[in-house]
């Protein structure tokens, strides 16, 4: 008989399901712009910022921003546990890469909610 010690933060199923939830989100905010590019046909600027105007937009692209986000932190995460080996260094780079994925959420918050 075989005693297997499981160790780890068992991140396995929590990231995979985030990763499908994000990327379902991310495919109905797609689509979501197919159709306004159908339909609206926004051409200028001005039918863009029209178009941003209304906060089911807004809330929208954040939406999908978000995802985007949650859905790269998985993925550079798992990349990061299974190369990177020294400790120190792979939190570093965690680190590193929330900051900057805050950061862009920050920002894009910003752009869409700028007067």
């Amino acid at each position: 008989m075989v005693n297997r010690t499981v160790v780890g933060a068992h991140y396995g199923l929590t990231g995979w399901l985030a990763q499908r939830i994000t990327a379902v989100l991310m495919v109905l905010y797609a689509l979501l712009i197919v159709a306004v590019f159908l339909f609206a046909r926004p051409g200028d600027f001005a039918a863009w910022k029209a178009l941003f105007g209304y906060g089911w937009m807004r809330i929208a692209t954040l939406l999908f921003f978000v995802s985007l986000f949650a859905h790269a932190w998985v993925g550079v995460r798992d990349i990061l546990m299974d190369y990177i080996k020294p400790t120190g260094l792979r939190l570093s780079l965690e680190v590193l890469v929330i900051l900057a994925l805050v950061s862009y959420g920050a920002w894009a918050a910003h752009i869409l909610w700028r007067a």
